[in-house]
């Protein structure tokens, strides 16, 4: 079962390490904090689901307790009931069976209340958070939006109320978008960490959504990469060939000599 659920532990470690990694190629960009939050929101994801998988034995106790209660006034009514044959305690059977039927149907409502209790708890702490990752996930494209290839390859320059430029060369913004890709990609991990051991429907569809958000932002991001490689691709020179002379000096390549006789 090892490779077979999510690890929290390994996603701690996955985003710690992409921290780092920020933190080293861009030490003065907001995309820094931003992977500094998300891990803090990892490693609460953790504890999180955690809570979320573990029973709620308070809740269970009582439901227990009720049923019990429930089971023991039943069986004591059942024996301190006595059965004649005349029509007057017939009457009076049927309306012993009536309020024995209305005090049933109260008692379930109640264990029934009490069972949904603890999912709907759970459900309002893992929708909480994956509300949070969704707002994250838009905190990671608003920090990508503005990284224009075209723009970079053109040598223009930002005007004067643009951001702080971190990228200045195709590499760095090659870079910082593919970080970008890894962030959104450990978000939707985390979603899909959140309904690992709750199948909730609604909170399995909330997660959903996220994982959808998350890749439909990582697709716009690969659009930029995509057209900076092409970018980048044009503007490289192109391939010539030379001639090399006996003692190792290069020529430029000449048209080829013609075959024909002299």
């Amino acid at each position: 079962m090892q490779y077979h659920t999510l690890k929290p532990e390994r996603l701690i470690e996955t985003q710690d390490k992409l921290a780092q990694r920020i933190a080293r190629r861009f030490p003065d960009a907001g995309l820094r904090q931003v992977a500094a939050e998300l891990l803090k929101m990892v490693q609460e994801a953790g504890v999180r689901a955690e809570q979320i998988r573990r029973p709620n034995w308070p809740l269970r106790i009582a439901v227990l307790l009720l049923a019990l209660g429930a089971l023991g006034l039943g069986l004591r009514l059942a024996t301190s009931l006595e059965v004649h044959s005349d029509l007057k305690d017939a009457m009076g059977l049927f309306t012993f069976v009536e309020a024995v039927l209305r005090a049933c149907f109260f008692f379930g409502a109640a264990v029934l209340f009490l069972v949904s209790l603890e999912v709907r708890l759970k459900r309002r702490r893992a929708l909480k958070a994956l509300h949070e990752l969704r707002a994250m996930a838009h905190v990671v494209d608003m920090h990508q939006v503005a990284k224009d290839p075209e723009g970079l390859m053109r040598g223009q320059s930002p005007g004067p109320d643009a951001p702080k430029q971190t990228t200045k060369t195709p590499e760095d913004l090659n870079r910082y978008l593919n970080y970008c890709n890894e962030l959104l990609s450990i978000i939707s991990k985390v979603a899909a960490l959140y309904v690992q051991d709750f199948p909730d429907a609604p909170t399995v569809a909330a997660a959903d959504q996220v994982e959808s958000l998350c890749s439909g932002l990582s697709q716009r991001i690969w659009q930029k990469i995509m057209v900076l490689d092409q970018l980048v691709g044009k503007d490289q020179p192109p391939a010539t060939s030379v001639n090399v002379t006996l003692d190792g000096s290069a020529l430029p390549a000449g048209p080829p000599a013609s075959s024909g006789a002299g």
